[in-house]
């Protein structure tokens, strides 16, 4: 009978933990957790990002709602979605770093994907904080203004990738221009440190987003800094 009731307790922790997984299970699922993790956004908000109709943008949101990994609220006539608290985000870094590190495929296409389009070298959290602290190093935001609103760098300038090349002008030539979007899966970086480059700037792209920069408690400035991956 002990070894029943024992075989039952596991056989339903390992169940519910193989339901959560199978909630991430999906790409667009996985996106929109990166996504979410810049800040909160409505349904179509998402859908317009994720480049999906609005009616599967909302059907993945309800399965991550329901394994309880995003949370909603009303806003106006809009329901607005967001990490249900750090944890998701963690998960999902501990997720993005083990494909990496272990499925050949992923690190591959990462590589070849800079190499054949942008093929510029890129700045760890670490190598920034050194570049902060020798006050040489201009931090550029590009991603939507939404997201820098909610939360940024601490004194990060904004400047979203699809402004950059007309406001050049904004950012000085005389330190090196250090841009960051979303993640390392994020291209809006790279094709940042591309506009740079040809308009005579030294640039490059930090590795990691601005969730990695948060989730280790680093000078952040922002509206809600602390409601996507600080918990």
């Amino acid at each position: 009978m002990e070894k029943l009731e024992k075989r039952v307790f596991k056989d339903k922790v390992y169940g519910e933990l193989a339901s959560l997984t199978r909630s991430l299970g999906n790409p667009h699922r996985l996106e929109i957790i990166e996504l979410l993790a810049q800040a909160e956004f409505s349904v179509e908000q998402i859908a317009e990002q994720t480049n999906l109709s609005v009616a599967n943008a909302s059907q993945h949101l309800q399965v991550l709602k329901a394994a309880r990994l995003v949370d909603s609220h009303r806003t106006g006539h809009f329901i607005n979605y967001r990490l249900a608290n750090a944890n998701v985000f963690k998960a999902w870094k501990a997720l993005r770093a083990l494909g990496i590190e272990r499925n050949a495929t992923i690190g591959k296409a990462v590589t070849e994907f800079r190499k054949t389009k942008f093929d510029y070298e890129a700045v760890t959290i670490e190598e920034l904080i050194r570049k902060i602290k020798s006050g040489k190093v201009t931090i550029l935001d590009v991603r939507p203004e939404h997201e820098y609103n909610r939360g940024h760098i601490a004194n990060a300038l904004s400047i979203p990738i699809d402004q950059l090349a007309k406001r050049l002008k904004e950012l000085p030539k005389r330190s090196e221009v250090v841009a960051y979007c979303r993640g390392p899966f994020c291209v809006f970086a790279d094709e940042a440190v591309a506009i740079l480059s040809r308009g005579g700037y030294k640039a490059r792209r930090l590795e990691e987003g601005f969730p990695d920069w948060s989730m280790i408690g680093l000078p952040v400035e922002g509206t809600h800094v602390k409601s996507n991956v600080n918990g």
